[in-house]
């Protein structure tokens, strides 16, 4: 179930993924959505993984993907601006919750 959701925030993030105005990003923005937009397909590919994987291993990559997704946020906040910006930080804000909330209820903790 998850995995679905997460690839329906793929698709969605690999058609807004822009960078902002030069002059208001890192040097490195170009190359960090690119990394994000591959991190997020690679991320769908691990969750479908463990789907009916043990509980501890999908605990542990659940825990993983949070890590992902707070980093991905952080990109999308620093290297975007605009509408952009703001679908993009909501989306990951909104996945941050839902796994956080998966976590507390299955795995005994949130992260």
């Amino acid at each position: 179930m998850r995995s679905l959701a997460l690839g329906g925030l793929a698709l969605a993030l690999l058609g807004i993924a822009q960078p902002a105005p030069a002059q208001n990003r890192p040097a490195t923005c170009s190359r960090d959505l690119f990394q994000n937009e591959a991190g997020l397909r690679r991320q769908q590919s691990r969750l479908t993984a463990v789907a009916s994987a043990d509980q501890a291993t999908q605990c542990r990559t659940w825990r993983e993907h949070v890590g992902f997704l707070q980093n991905a946020r952080s990109i999308f906040a620093t290297c975007q601006s605009g509408n952009e910006r703001a679908q993009n930080v909501a989306l990951m804000d909104s996945e941050l919750a839902d796994y956080r909330a998966l976590l507390a209820n299955r795995c005994g903790g949130k992260r």
